[in-house]
């Protein structure tokens, strides 16, 4: 897939280069200016550098989890319709793929992570036993790639956001060079949201006892968070980027070891993925299970009606289970 997308990145920015020099944004085939994101986290926040000047309209819906998701025949309408295309990047969008290869025009490719350097995928089997048994797998097709690129899930860490909404500001000001001073009004208004929600989050954490700032997690998502906020990740379930993954008995009993052994408190998992294995560990070690938190998706309405409100959602779902 990385030959796919370099392959597409390099034609995408070539053609924006050369709708740069005429100083005109790109255009749909209708005419209109259209901007559309990947997801519904990254739609709010580029809506929030957008402004008033263009509707941003997410590919997939609210509630849609990224790993599983079955794209319709509407969706390559919309990529072809589209004139600016935001991506999270590091190969988060494996559903995306099939749909650009199937889609006509032009368009600005906008990658939000550009200038970020992901965490590296280490080989993962727990300390002290075999990464696999004979006959266990639990990767998907396709996620060799992602834990080659690296660990996508930026967004779950505000001040890394920042990087995503100077590249979408830019981005815009691009495809759209007379918007450009209402792009980064707009940009540096909620870059200072960011900051806000970013000290909220320290302060929200400092309630919680250091040594209980433990997480056990049924997919690797919450790294960049863990890593910002001081928490431990303690044990990862699955140990994957991809919520269709499964584990191994052999992970499944070292996870067991793990939570017992730390004495975490809690799994936490999103509202997307399949709680039943993390029910499972739960009986066998007394802690409780919160499978509420939005990692992946929007809500529409609360709680997760925004980035800034899925955010402050996740760490107060995260913080009273800890205390």
């Amino acid at each position: 897939m990385k030959k796919i997308f370099n392959k597409m990145f390099v034609t995408l920015t070539l053609a924006a280069l050369f709708l740069a020099a005429c100083g005109s944004a790109p255009q749909s085939s209708d005419g209109a200016f259209k901007v559309l994101a990947s997801t519904t986290f990254l739609a709010d926040i580029t809506q929030n550098v957008a402004g008033d000047r263009v509707v941003v309209e997410s590919l997939l819906p609210v509630g849609a989890d990224p790993h599983s998701y079955q794209a319709a025949p509407s969706d390559v309408a919309k990529i072809t319709e589209s004139s600016v295309l935001i991506l999270n990047g590091v190969e988060y969008e494996h559903f995306i793929e099939p749909l650009l290869e199937n889609a006509g025009g032009e368009r600005l490719v906008i990658e939000a992570t550009a200038g970020l350097t992901p965490h590296e995928m280490e080989e993962h089997g727990h300390e002290g036993e075999e990464e696999h048994a004979e006959g266990e797998e639990h990767t998907e097709e396709g996620e060799e790639h992602a834990h080659e690129a690296g660990d996508p899930h930026m967004w779950l860490d505000p001040s890394l956001v920042i990087t995503y909404v100077e590249n979408i500001r830019d981005g815009l000001s691009e495809a759209d060079p007379e918007g450009a001073e209402t792009y980064k009004t707009n940009a540096d208004a909620y870059i200072t949201q960011l900051k806000d929600l970013d000290a909220f989050i320290k302060e929200q954490v400092e309630s919680v006892p250091a040594e209980r700032r433990l997480l056990v997690t049924n997919h690797e998502a919450l790294g960049y968070f863990a890593e910002r906020y001081g928490f431990e990740v303690v044990d990862t379930i699955i140990p994957s980027l991809s919520t269709e993954a499964s584990a191994s008995a052999q992970e499944v009993a070292a996870s067991i070891e793990a939570i017992k052994a730390s004495g975490a408190p809690a799994i936490f998992l999103g509202e997307v993925e399949n709680a039943d294995l993390a029910n499972q560990i739960a009986d066998e070690t007394g802690v409780k299970v919160v499978d509420s938190l939005y990692l992946e998706t929007l809500t529409d309405g609360a709680p997760a009606a925004t980035y800034i409100d899925m955010m402050k959602h996740n760490v107060t779902q995260i913080v009273s289970a800890l205390k």
